[in-house]
Order: structure tokens, then C-alpha cells, then sequence
């Protein structure tokens, strides 16, 4: 903690940085989003992700792979501009994931606060998980084990639910938050004391990520409790 007492530290600079850049990919996918959902029908929708278990299947492949790529090109070390176009295809992937199920609760619920809602809690949320870290100078590594095997088995219960056709339902969309909530307070610590003060691009991807994952799931939490009034 010492390094980022003072405001010339590479450290406290990087973390400025990396929020910045934070901030910035939230309004741009919030702008692409915006854009998307005023362009695009529910028939485009329903033709990617609804035609079949198995074009959903190829859709969740395409992101995942998308992600893959564009987390490489934020930690490319030969270039900054790869950086930012890594960043900015999480961004569009992103945005492309979240179509579904912001068309439905844009076009279907009734309830119209339900994404604004989902919004400021999960900035809440990240707000309260990131100033405790910061606050308390916890160094949180000791969980990516823990993290590194439920990601593995949450990989296999989506794959599995998309493939048989069973739903995740209201237990898993708490179980994510909670999740997701330990996945921030992880990267938190490793932005505050570990990641490489020249990589803000790229904690910035990693903190994004995480952010969309958990706002994901408290729009899903909104909705359903919306769905039963």
C-alpha cells in the first residue's frame, strides 16, 4: 500500500487509469446497446439465438471465443492500439450477448425501471465490493483457486442447460451474483497490488467482464421477481 501513497506512484496512476478505461467501456456499451435495440428486430434476435439449442450453442462459442481473442489483444505487449481493439471487441461481443434478454425486458415487462434498476445495483454493488478492498488493503489471490473451479463447473452447467434444454434458474442467477461479487473482490486486489502497471487496458477488460457478468444476472433476479407480480 505504500507505493500508492503518493500521486506520482506508477501504481496509483495504473489504478486511475484502469477505471477510467472501466468507465469508458460501460458508457460505450451502453451506447452500442442503445443503438442495437432501437435497430434491431426480434426476428434478427430469434434467427441468431432462437432457432435452435444448437445455434444458441454456436452463439455462447462465438462469445466465448470472441472474449479469448480480445483478452489476448489487451495483453498484447507490441501494441497499445491492440490493446484498445481488444477492449473494444469485448465491448461489441458484449453488446451482441446482452440483445435477448435486454429486448425482453425492454419490449415484454412491464415493469419499464427493470434495466435502470439492474444498473444501479450492480454499480452499487461494485462500488461497495471495490472501496471494501481498497479500504481494508486485503489481498484477495487466495480465492482464484475457488474461482478458477466454479468457472469451470458454471462452463459445464450452461453448456449443459443449453444442449438439454433446462433452465438456470432463480437459486443459480443468486449463486452468480455471489459469484461474481467474489470474482470483483479477486481483480479488485490484483489491480490495487498485483497487475502490471503497464496492462490498464487490460484490467480494465477483466473488471468489465465482471461487471456485465453480475449486471447480467441481477436484470435476470429483477425480471423474474418482476414476472411473478
Amino acid at each position: 500500500m505504500q507505493e500508492m501513497t503518493y500521486a506520482g506512484s506508477a501504481r496509483l496512476t495504473f489504478i486511475k487509469k484502469t477505471y477510467a478505461h472501466l468507465a469508458g467501456a460501460i458508457l460505450a456499451f451502453v451506447a452500442l446497446e442503445t443503438v442495437l435495440l432501437q435497430t434491431i428486430t426480434e426476428k434478427q434476435i430469434m434467427s441468431v439465438f432462437g432457432s435452435s439449442s444448437w445455434s444458441l450453442l454456436i452463439v455462447m462459442l462465438a462469445f466465448w471465443g470472441a472474449s479469448y481473442v480480445a483478452q489476448m489483444l489487451a495483453q498484447s505487449d507490441s501494441s497499445a492500439a491492440l490493446q484498445y481493439v481488444g477492449l473494444g471487441l469485448y465491448v461489441v461481443a458484449e453488446s451482441v450477448i446482452f440483445l435477448p434478454i435486454l429486448y425482453v425486458a425492454t419490449h415484454y415487462m412491464q415493469d419499464k425501471s427493470l434495466i435502470p434498476a439492474a444498473g444501479a445495483l450492480t454499480l452499487c454493488v461494485f462500488a461497495g465490493l471495490t472501496i471494501s478492498v481498497f479500504v481494508t488493503g486485503k489481498d484477495y489471490s487466495f480465492l482464484a483457486p475457488a474461482l478458477s473451479v466454479g468457472s469451470m463447473l458454471i462452463f459445464g452447467l450452461v453448456i449443459c442447460s443449453i444442449i438439454f434444454g433446462f433452465s438456470l434458474g432463480l437459486i443459480f442467477s443468486f449463486a452468480m451474483v455471489g459469484f461474481m461479487s467474489a470474482y470483483i473482490l479477486y481483480e479488485t486486489s490484483q489491480v490495487m497490488l498485483n497487475f502490471p502497471t503497464n496492462k490498464h487496458v487490460a484490467a480494465a477488460l477483466m473488471l468489465f467482464s465482471s461487471v456485465a457478468t453480475l449486471f447480467f444476472y441481477i436484470l435476470r433476479i429483477l425480471m423474474a421477481f418482476s414476472s411473478r407480480d
